[in-house]
């Protein structure tokens, strides 16, 4: 298929054809390839491999997707329908965060979906939805449109970089069959070793008498730094996103 068919445009300016008798939907394509997706990661996803969990022909399901790279945006705007934007309560701080909050939960739901989203913003009509939903939010806190799209790029890189910590633990632990407490114990000797030699004093002192964070108190500890520092930045007028102070 040629690069103009997985233009933006062209995935949702299109019609879907009606679905003969007992052919797959676009929407049950869709669904097949999320759990597909979600269970198997990106590399399992192809046509010929969706088109046999369905118990379809490859070809019929050309009829309504064009190719894997227009079905992963089918796919990202079928997630982003999941969750519905909760109604702005006029605390910027507060609509932001739950929104980080909500994302974060889909996006460990769906661990493949990250490293779709990083490459060229979702067009669809979920997807914009949400954004819309975002810069107004970020509207609360400053009605100059271009500051108001850097928070919420900035909340968005916030997420995704935090995110990818859970999400590389996860395939780790299904890679290797090791959960995050059994590959400790089998570190075990060698880090006290290392503690033992001196070599790294603050590393021991974080094993030793650091306590645990989860990777929740994690993410919510930089994301209250982060919004803080949004806060800070705005009533300043230190810097925005079109130059530095």
């Amino acid at each position: 298929m040629g690069a103009e068919s997985s233009l933006p445009g062209r995935v949702w300016g299109r019609e879907r054809p009606t679905p003969r008798r007992q052919a797959p939907t676009a929407g049950r394509i869709v669904e097949a390839s999320i759990a597909l997706a979600d269970a198997e990661g990106l590399d399992a996803l192809s046509m010929r491999r969706v088109a046999a969990e369905l118990g379809s022909g490859t070809t019929s399901l050309y009829r309504y997707v064009t190719g894997r790279d227009e079905l992963l945006e089918l796919m990202v705007d079928a997630i982003a329908g999941e969750m519905e934007p909760a109604p702005l309560t006029g605390d910027w701080r507060a609509d932001l965060a739950a929104m980080a909050r909500g994302h974060r939960e889909t996006l460990l739901r769906h661990p493949w979906l990250g490293a779709v989203m990083a490459t060229r913003p979702a067009l669809g009509p979920n997807s914009l939805r949400h954004m819309d939903h975002a810069l107004a939010a970020a509207g609360q806190l400053t009605s100059d449109i271009t500051l108001a799209a850097g928070i919420v790029a900035l909340v968005g890189d916030y997420l995704a970089g935090a995110v990818s910590r859970e999400v590389a633990e996860q395939e780790a632990q299904r890679r290797t069959g090791l959960t995050e407490e059994q590959w400790r114990a089998g570190v075990g000797p060698y880090i006290r070793e290392v503690i033992e030699s001196g070599a790294y004093p603050q590393f021991a002192r974080r094993v030793v008498e650091a306590r645990d964070q989860t990777y929740g108190e994690r993410f919510e500890f930089g994301l209250a730094c982060l919004l803080e520092g949004v806060a800070a930045t705005c009533v300043s007028g230190a810097a925005g996103p079109t130059g530095a102070a």
